[in-house]
């Protein structure tokens, strides 16, 4: 991403104060707020305050921070909403639902019975169509 494109990004702006939002925390790494268009209250946000487009481009060394950050978060959401659980989501590329080119996590508040599905079930066609997946993904790693 070029610096004008970050100039431009809304989690760019977010983080350097530029538009508000609503933080629930802030580390040297990440800031989180508050979703706004959660799908439960207290759907919130885990953004890098570096500019990473996908998870593909994110340092490994954000993993400890990172992994810190949500359990911290998830933790908080739960004791706040009385949620019994929470998704962490993280879509990479437009295919994919990414609808910010800066990478994100989200932590959704979950309760017993709200009905909310992550996505429809599929299969395989048959044992040899998954061997030959797995095979071909091994190759690609």
């Amino acid at each position: 991403m070029t610096g004008e494109q970050q100039e431009t990004c809304l989690f760019c702006k977010i983080v350097r104060g530029e538009i508000p939002c609503a933080a629930v925390f802030e580390s040297d790494d990440f800031v989180v707020f508050l979703d706004i268009n959660p799908v439960s209250r207290g759907h919130s946000l885990v953004v890098p305050k570096v500019h990473w487009e996908t998870l593909l481009d994110v340092s490994p060394d954000s993993g400890v921070s990172l992994v810190k950050t949500i359990q911290r978060v998830g933790s908080a959401l739960m004791k706040a909403t009385g949620a019994e659980g929470f998704n962490v989501v993280q879509n990479n590329f437009p295919a994919a639902g990414q609808e910010v080119a800066h990478v994100h996590w989200h932590i959704i508040p979950r309760f017993d019975g709200d009905g909310l599905k992550a996505w429809p079930q599929s299969g395989y066609a048959d044992s040899q169509d998954m061997a030959e997946l797995a095979g071909r993904i091994r190759a690609a790693c």
